[in-house]
């Protein structure tokens, strides 16, 4: 569980096979993830993505940081773990905020 918006409720949190294929393949472990939701800030917000609002955020979990994208159904108190990754510094400018 994670602090839910505005801080009030426990978001479930929810991963898509991807995002479990890809924790696997990259050496991202849950807790690094629950890091990043918890210390991290979104970077890139996708409104109309559907079927939930999604974003990506930049977190860190220890010296590691870690992209999450994930997608909020507010309906079921969820937050949907899409993907996972560490930044690729050819995509990323240096602040792995911007992309180049």
């Amino acid at each position: 569980m994670i602090a839910g918006w505005g801080g009030s409720e426990a978001l479930k949190l929810i991963y898509r096979q991807h995002a479990i294929k890809r924790m696997h393949e990259r050496r991202i472990t849950e807790t690094e993830i629950h890091r990043a939701l918890e210390t991290g800030q979104v970077i890139e917000s996708y409104p109309n993505d559907t079927p939930h609002p999604s974003a990506l955020l930049l977190g860190m979990a220890g010296t590691k940081t870690v992209h999450v994208v994930y997608a909020d159904n507010s309906e079921g108190d969820e937050r949907i773990i899409i993907t996972v990754y560490e930044p690729d510094p050819a995509i990323w400018h240096e602040d792995l905020k911007t992309r180049r």
